[in-house]
């Protein structure tokens, strides 16, 4: 028996009481399934927002026909879109773009680093082509926000780490104004600036609890073996050359391996050095808050990173970074999400002190603000169980512009 033909619908004939399946990877739409019935209008306009031409009529083609049989006076009037539930349908799609886009650059950075021996060249062009993917990431809106998302480990991986830092570096370095090859040059540079840590025993690398000296010794050679690597190939700039060798480096002398100061550390590298050092805090087994590793770096830090940088991070990442534990004005408790506009009203994952009722909450839409950040050991066995602070945090830029395309 012959296949039935597949009918490409356009998007303008889409109608509630049809099914259909849309042309599209799961990973690159915001819908549980690629099948999709059609219940609501506020479905209608999120599919027209993925920019694709048609979807597969699957079932319903007999509404289309007495859609086309009735007269213009006889159509029912469309009702509108909530705004308060467009708001809602838009903030999900855009923190499960933002967790999607994540997990696929880690992938492609793991991609990349398998070839870093056998195919440098391949290597560096797989490399390239996910750093041009996170700067149009980033560009989709004028002023990007940062998302929380997680690769669900308890523990950072190199690529992991390495495409946080890349998020945060490059975040710094839209606010300083540096240049498009510049921000290139970060990119490239972050993804690969922990790639010598392959080099390290695995029980070094991984073991819990305080480094002997030696252990140490061998660590801080990682910046060393990474430069090694890499630069033989000669196909990366002398830009992401250093920021590999010279990441671990701090402003007043005091850094790996060769102990540079000031001037003698390219912009590029310190805005790499500074987003790599709070990144690695986030990771610290009695951190796992951004408020307490941006507190770190002050108390810690003092003088050996640039102030203007230190101002930078703490402007793009708010008063309350994703990942914050808060307690709001109603007495509920959250995980911040996403970074807003206003920043006593981020989007958080909220829930009740016992950890009942949960559900993401839109403070901009609610008369609710953020009175305070929480500690761990102030949350109920409940809570924790639903905000589970005890996740690592990373960041990648916010997924989808703030208003649906009219």
């Amino acid at each position: 028996m012959a296949r039935a033909e597949q009918v490409h619908l356009p998007l303008a004939k889409l109608q509630i009481g049809i099914t259909i399946k849309l042309p599209l990877s799961w990973k690159n739409h915001p819908f549980l399934f690629n099948r999709i019935q059609i219940k609501e209008e506020v479905q209608i306009e999120l599919i027209k927002s993925l920019g694709i031409p048609y979807v597969i009529l699957l079932a319903g083609e007999e509404l289309l026909v007495e859609e086309e049989e009735t007269s213009t006076e006889e159509l029912p009037e469309i009702k509108k879109i909530d705004p308060e539930v467009d708001l809602k349908l838009q903030v999900r799609k855009s923190l499960r773009v933002s967790q999607q886009r994540f997990i696929k650059s880690v992938n492609d950075c793991r991609t990349a680093f398998s070839k870093t021996g056998s195919d440098p060249e391949g290597a560096y062009h797989s490399s390239v082509t996910l750093v041009e993917e996170m700067l149009e990431h980033m560009s989709e809106v004028e002023l990007p926000e940062l998302a929380l998302v997680s690769a669900g480990e308890s523990d950072s991986s190199i690529t992991q780490h390495g495409i946080s830092v890349a998020v945060v570096a490059l975040m710094i370095a839209k606010a300083m104004k540096l240049n498009q090859s510049d921000m290139r040059d970060i990119a490239l540079g972050c993804l690969y600036h922990d790639v010598g840590k392959l080099k390290v025993p695995d029980a070094i690398r991984r073991k819990k609890g305080a480094l002997t000296e030696h252990e140490v010794n061998f660590m801080k050679m990682h910046p060393n073996y990474g430069y090694d690597m890499v630069s033989k190939s000669g196909l990366f700039p002398e830009q992401v050359l250093n920021i590999i060798l010279h990441h671990h480096e701090f402003i007043d002398g005091s850094g790996y391996p060769d102990g540079l100061k000031g001037d003698k550390i390219p912009l590029t590298t310190q805005i790499v050095s500074l987003s790599n050092d709070f990144d690695q805090q986030l990771w610290a087994e009695d951190v796992r808050s951004p408020q307490v590793a941006l507190g770190y770096l002050f108390k810690n830090r003092a003088g050996k990173h640039d102030k203007e940088l230190m101002a930078c991070l703490v402007q793009i990442l708010g008063i309350y970074p994703p990942g914050t534990i808060v307690q709001l004005s109603d007495m509920s408790i959250g995980k911040v999400m996403m970074t807003t506009k206003e920043v006593k009203q981020p989007q958080v994952w909220a829930c009740e002190p016992d950890g009942s009722e949960s559900s993401l909450r839109f403070l901009m839409q609610e008369k609710v603000t953020v009175e305070q950040v929480l500690k761990v050991e102030e949350l109920s066995g409940g809570a924790i169980k639903v905000l589970q602070p005890e996740m690592g945090i990373s960041f990648y830029f916010n997924g989808v512009p703030n208003e649906l395309p009219v």
